[in-house]
Parts: structure tokens; sequence; C-alpha cells
């Protein structure tokens, strides 16, 4: 029997385990990246390990998120990870290089390494044949120091492509339809691998925009093959020495197999407030548009930004629409300034954006009251925008292109416009002048400005827990309701501070009640529906909980980062045996779970006693999660 792409580069790198789905392996990680938003925190429990420098092959500490210098703290964490990586031996990417993935897709990821990111769309590294995953920001310092990544051996989904994309219809467009079929719901502990004849289609740039947002499936991650297409774009770049020829074996067999033709695939929009709120774009047709925001790590390409710039070339957008146009990387930017496409952008009366995440994660851009905001990005999550009452509608760079000119939604085919042709360039423009290359011999100085603090330290879990719920929430809770992103994210290497906010737009008094309950040394607990945890890999959405005495969350289901994040940080991630029992627990009821200590030693159910019924709750952890748990967390 043949291997697919998925195992076979698990394989080569499996240092624990077997492969067999459902087990927990660890694999060696070649890579690592980490972003400002998460990489700040990653970076000082990398300095707790009092390890003198980093032990993957690669590491690439990037700022991309928090480029909004309002007040002193992102500055000054800008500061201390440029210090950081000097001392310990990583590259890092100033402000204004670009998006991470983006820049890494560019620079340097390569067919065949396994990638581990504090960042959830780190899976975009599989457009160009890696096993890229996101994790939290504790899991890639500990691979930061050479320790090996676990996680549970995925079962694999082979999506099979077959013809060729018509005009008007993108990458977006792909992944958007995958969403539809797939939901965010229920994918968890799946890879997706891409083969098919309509692979070889599909540029390097086109596969990263699916990969991108296999995030929002909640599958650990996808990986296309690396074959000719993905050599002529390193060749593009000039690091073609990297490349090898990666494959599934012909005979390889998959747990699952969906078929998709490329050529059926027409303009397709998420609607608020789901990425797999997903219906055709001629469904909404006629819907006024107040706002366009085209870029992000999912369609900032140099590609996608010149089918705009082609579109707005001679025209104006319209009087209505407030547009937004983010380059991914300088490389990007450079490209499009010296081939006109700005030119034209700007003069269609664009406004040009910084090369970062920005309006991706509500740094700036936020829209007006009640509006109706199409963007390229991969996430449209109710507030996420800046402005809660706003709909976000997650488009591909086309149909954004066509909505800023007619000012409402139009399926782009049916809009009289031509449609412009873009050939992948035989060279792209390579400057790596704003890429620091690791100092040598450590000696920098670790800058620390006022805001930065250190990782909390916790306690072992005790024989018993009591205290009461204080949250009960429904499905699809997200990182960014547990831990808003945005302005407050300025807050993320400081953790008293940044606790304030936890559940900010959910119950604005969580924070002060659960410190209330915790000071009269009670657990705090939470009550969840299904797929907990959704999106960001925000490892903070788990800390700060825990900062303020959360001792477990008691869900239908959790997606897999936060899941792990939650055992990082001691939190006891238990799923009801039956789920009715969720509609029982009420906010403000009493928690009593005796020799909980015990049952997770034993591996056996934890019973939990409240309103004078016992409910059964189980767990999905590992016997090295659950030593985790007991020892209230991976860093105590």
């Amino acid at each position: 029997m043949g291997q697919t792409l998925t195992y076979k580069i698990l394989q080569k790198h499996l240092v624990e385990g077997e492969l067999k789905a459902g087990s927990e392996i660890a694999i060696k990680i070649d890579q690592t990246l980490t972003q400002d938003a998460t990489g700040t925190m990653a970076f000082l429990q990398f300095e707790s390990m009092n390890i003198p420098k980093v032990n993957a092959e690669l590491s690439v500490s990037y700022v991309d998120h928090n480029m909004l210098q309002d007040g002193f703290e992102n500055a000054d964490d800008h500061k201390y990870l440029q210090s950081a990586a000097a001392k310990y031996g990583v590259y890092f990417s100033r402000a204004g290089n670009g998006i991470c993935h983006q820049v890494h897709l560019e620079r340097f990821g390569l067919p065949g390494k396994t990638l581990l990111g504090s960042d959830s769309h780190t899976c975009t590294g599989g457009g160009i044949g890696m096993i890229a995953i996101g994790a939290g920001g504790l899991d890639v310092a500990l691979a930061m120091a050479g320790r090996p990544f676990y996680l549970t051996c995925p079962k694999v989904l082979n999506v099979k492509l077959s013809g060729k994309l018509q005009g008007w219809v993108s990458a977006k467009d792909v992944i958007l339809t995958l969403l539809q079929k797939l939901t965010t719901k229920g994918n968890v502990g799946w890879i997706v691998e891409y083969s098919g004849d309509g692979v070889k289609t599909l540029s390097v740039p086109e596969r990263a925009t699916i990969t991108n947002m296999g995030a929002e499936l909640g599958v650990t991650t996808s990986v296309f093959p690396s074959d000719e297409v993905t050599l002529k774009f390193l060749k593009a770049q000039a690091r073609d020495k990297g490349w090898v020829s990666l494959a599934a074996d012909d005979s390889a067999v998959y747990d699952k197999v969906i078929e998709m033709d490329l050529s059926k695939i027409i303009p397709m929009v998420a609607k608020p407030h789901s990425p797999d709120n997903v219906v055709c774009v001629k469904d909404i047709a006629g819907l006024k548009v107040d706002q366009v925001m085209i870029g992000s790590c999912t369609n900032s390409s140099y590609r996608d930004l010149r089918i705009v710039g082609g579109l707005l070339k001679g025209r104006r957008i319209n009087k209505d629409v407030s547009v937004g146009l983010a380059p991914g990387s300088r490389q990007v930017l450079e490209m499009i300034s010296s081939d006109g496409t700005l030119a034209d952008v700007i003069a269609s009366g664009a406004r040009v954006l910084e090369s970062a995440c920005g309006f991706c994660i509500g740094l700036g851009q936020a829209p007006r009251t009640n509006a109706v905001s199409v963007r390229t990005n991969n996430r449209n999550f109710e507030g996420r925008s800046g402005t809660k009452s706003a709909g976000i509608y997650l488009v591909s760079p086309e149909t954004a292109a066509v909505c800023a000119i007619k000012g409402e939604f139009i399926d782009p085919r049916e809009a009289g416009l031509s449609y412009p042709k873009v050939d992948e360039p035989k060279s792209f423009y390579i400057d790596d002048g704003m890429i620091i290359p690791p100092a040598d011999g450590g000696k920098a100085e670790i800058y620390r400005g006022p805001n930065i603090g250190e990782p909390p330290r916790l306690h072992a879990l005790p024989n018993d827990l009591a205290g009461e719920i204080l949250l009960k929430v429904g499905d699809k809770i997200t990182t960014d309701h547990i831990m808003p992103a945005g302005s407050r994210l300025k807050y993320r290497s400081n953790i008293p501070k940044y606790a304030e906010f936890v559940f900010e737009g959910i119950d604005p008094a969580f924070s002060k009640r659960a410190l209330e309950t915790k000071k009269k040394g009670r657990a705090v607990f939470i009550a969840a529906g299904a797929s907990y945890g959704q999106g960001s890999s925000r490892e903070h959405a788990a800390i700060c909980p825990a900062f303020l005495g959360v001792a477990a969350v008691m869900a239908k289901s959790f997606e897999r980062i936060h899941a792990a994040n939650l055992v990082n940080f001691g939190i006891i991630p238990l799923i009801f045996a039956n789920e009715a029992d969720y509609e029982t627990i009420n906010v403000g009821g009493e928690i009593k779970i005796s020799g909980v200590k015990k049952a997770i030693e034993s591996g056996s159910d934890v019973i939990i006693e409240t309103g004078g019924k016992k409910i059964t709750l189980k767990y999905n952890l590992s016997d090295r999660q659950r030593k985790i748990i007991i020892a209230g967390g991976a860093l105590v």
C-alpha cells in the first residue's frame, strides 16, 4: 500500500509514536515562525527555559500584526523581539517587511520541511509542499528549543482537483466552496491533501490561498504536492536549490476523498459571521457595499494585486465606497510600484495601506456602523473588524475589486468588465535588507519596556475542585470572543492587564468576577457548546483565563489549537459525555469535583456534582497531556 504525501513527510520527521490515526505522535520541527502578537510571549517562554540558542534549523521572528503604534507598548515589544532574536540566533523580519506567511512563502519555506508557527494561518506553507502547522506560542518556544511537537496523528482527506478555473473565479472561491461543503466544525484531527490534474493549473500563490483558509476548516493543516509549478516559483525567488519533488504514491489510500472540478466553481462569498456561511455571489447581487478591504495573508500576493490593479486601471471607485489595499510584503509592494499597478490603484481613489495584518485583526480601518464591508481576508467573526454592528463578507480579489467599482455586490462575470491577464513573473524582486540575520555569539542585551512581564506561574492540580460556573456560552466561540484582538493586543506581554478583557464582548464583568472568585480560593468554570476555541492560535485565550482562576472548560467539543493551549496552561478541557447535559448547566451554579486529580491520573471520566445531580465528562488527553494537567501546566 502506497503512502499519502502527508504521511511521507510525517514519517521522515517522526520521533515518537506510530503513524496510526488518532494516536499521539511527535515530529521533529525544521522551521519555526513567530509574529509579534503571539511571539512576544513565546520568546518570554523561551527565555524561561535558559537555553542559549535556538535549536531549530531556521527560526524567524516577524513583526506584522501590532503595527499601529498607539502608545509605547507595541514599539517596546518590537524592540524586545529584535533584541531576543539577536541573542538567540533568530532571523528578524522588521516592521514593514510584510506579513509572516507571505514573506515565509517567498523567502524561507521549502518543500518537505516541517514548519511550526505561533499563528493559526501558518498552514499557508502547505502551498509550497510543507507540513506547516499553527500552534500556541509555548509549543513553538519548545520547538525553538529543539523539542519535538506533539499532535494527534491525522486522518487524511484527499481533495482531488480536476479541470481549470474559469475567468473571474480564483483560489479563494475554491476554499470557500470547500468551507460550504465541510463547514468549520467537525474537522479536528484531519489533514487536507490536494491532488489531481487540476493541481498543476494552480500557481503557488493560489495554492497558498487555499491552504491558508484550511485554518477555517479546523483541520491540522493542508498540503499540496511539490512539482514543476513549485520549482518555477522557487526559481523566481532564487531559491530553487531547496526544491524537491513530492507527491503521494499512486496507490495511496485516503480516509476520505472529495472530488472537485475547478471548471465548475463559481464566485462565492462568506456572509457574516462565519467563514462557512457561504453562498454564491449572485445570490446577494444588489446588496450595497460601504467598504472594500483588499489584502491579508490570504489574498495579498503579487498575482492578487495585479488582478485588482488591472480592474481598477482607468476607473474610479464608487463614490459611496471606501477602499483600502495592503500589499502582503515589501516584495509585492516593490513589484506593483515598478510595473505601474500601484499608480493605477492610487488613481482609482483607493487608499494604500501598510504591508501588515492591519484590518484583518481589527487594527485600523474599522467600518462604519451597520456597514457592509467586503474583504479578502479569512475571518469574519462578529466584531473582529472593530465595529460590532458591521457585516463582514469574505470574497476573492476579483469580486472585491468589482464591488469597489460598482458599489454593490454583483457576480463579477456579469459586470461587463474585461478580465485582466496576469502571468507569474520569471523573477521576483529580491531584497532581504529588512530581514536581520542571526547575530553571532548571543551577546545582545535583551530590551525590556515597562509593558513586558513574565509568563504566569501556575499551580499543580489539587485533589478536589470546588467553585462555580461563571459563564455559559454557545457554539463556535472563537479565541477573539475569549481574548479580543485589535487595540487590546498591545497588552499581550502584560498578562494581568490583558486578563482584564477576557470575554469582554460577551460579559464585560467576567474578569472582575473571576478574580473575586479566585481570591476566595474557589475554582472558576466555563460551559460551552460545540467547536469551542475556533480561530486564532492566540494562547492568551488560555493564559489569561488561567491567570483568572479558570480550572476547567466544559464543552461539547474543542478546536485543536485551543485545546492544546488549555492543557499547556493547566486548564482541563472537559467534554460532555451526554451533550444534553449542557442544557442543565446554569450560570452561578455550584460545581464540585471530588478526586479530580485521581481521575486524571487514572484516565477515568470526571464526574461533577452540580444542582443536585452528577454529570459525566470525558477528555481527549494523551498520557503526556494528563501529566501536564496534573503538574498545573507545561511551564510549572
